[in-house]
């Protein structure tokens, strides 16, 4: 049975949830998600003989969320995990992280090859770093309309998102990001207004499930995962001593077919080039029909696909 708790790291307070017992895999999910996203991988992992952590992220849900735009970088992200693995008593770990979660579970394994042993990403590939800050290349692209320029003014996205959460959590997830249309913000319109509210919840998303995602951020709000995509540019400058790097620990890469991020604007060359950054790779699993939120959408064949991946 499942568990949970508040740890004291990195100076914040990271809420967890756990269950099993063996060599450790933390899970990092992404936005605007929760560790709750993870509930169909917390038992499977912990039956097939694992100890699974898998914490609301900085800035989401029970996690502290720092009113610093700044502390939400790449260094920051990753020196939580680097921290739990600590404060769990481990000296090692095996990471795996969807969509934001993904960048983060990467860059452990970059960074820190002594305690990530293994790494796995689901809907987002490892990192490229291009020519120049991403930000700055969408607008020499003659791009304008793209979420993660939405997303950068403060209190532009918290607005619109939190004015109801029950809608945006529906609309978000429900509905799924799944064309590379939906991505782009049309003239006069908001983020979710791209999106159609009215279609009945995919059978992979219940009611209860709306429910405990809406509760989770009326008390948290946005801001804190909104303030990851603040720090894109930022991240690129951070990480330029790891330009060309590559991650040599055993990969996994899981996708869904179906997903924007692989078939959009930056992610598609990516999927096909993953052996440049991942010369260890042991699978890229592409889901036939599956969209971004993959772990919930798909569980039983992601579950045997990192279970394999594990052992």
């Amino acid at each position: 049975m499942a568990s949970s708790r508040t740890i004291p790291l990195n100076g914040i307070e990271m809420f967890v949830r756990e269950q099993g017992e063996g060599p450790l895999v933390v899970l990092c999910h992404g936005w605007p998600e929760l560790s709750y996203s993870w509930r169909h991988q917390i038992p499977a992992l912990a039956a097939a003989g694992f100890h699974v952590a898998a914490p609301d992220m900085r800035g989401f849900g029970q996690t502290s969320a720092p009113a610093d735009v700044n502390a939400y970088s790449i260094f920051d992200n990753v020196g939580d995990i680097v921290a739990l693995v600590t404060a769990l008593g481990e000296k090692q770990a095996v990471v795996i992280g969807h969509d934001w979660g993904a960048p983060v579970a990467w860059h452990c394994a970059m960074f820190r090859p002594d305690m990530f042993t293994r790494v796995a990403g689901l809907s987002v590939p490892p990192p490229f770093r291009g020519r120049g800050r991403p930000l700055d290349l969408l607008r020499e692209a003659g791009v304008t309309d793209f979420y993660w320029q939405y997303f950068q003014e403060p209190g532009v996205a918290e607005a619109e998102f939190e004015r109801d959460i029950d809608l945006t959590m529906r609309t978000v997830l429900g509905r799924g990001i799944s064309e590379t249309s939906h991505l782009h913000i049309r003239d006069g319109k908001s983020f979710l207004g791209n999106l159609d509210p009215d279609r009945l919840l995919p059978d992979w998303l219940s009611e209860a499930d709306i429910g405990h995602f809406t509760d989770a951020y009326r008390k948290s709000g946005f801001h804190g995962g909104l303030n990851w995509y603040r720090n894109l540019d930022r991240n690129w400058e951070l990480t330029a001593p790891w330009q060309g790097a590559q991650i040599h620990q055993p990969s996994l890469f899981i996708a869904g077919s179906k997903d924007s991020v692989i078939t959009g604007l930056i992610g598609a060359r990516r999927v096909n080039e993953l052996e440049r950054v991942l010369p260890n790779l042991k699978a890229k699993i592409i889901l036939e029909g599956a969209g971004h939120w993959i772990q919930q959408e798909r569980p039983e064949e992601v579950n045997a696909a990192l279970i394999d991946f594990l052992k």
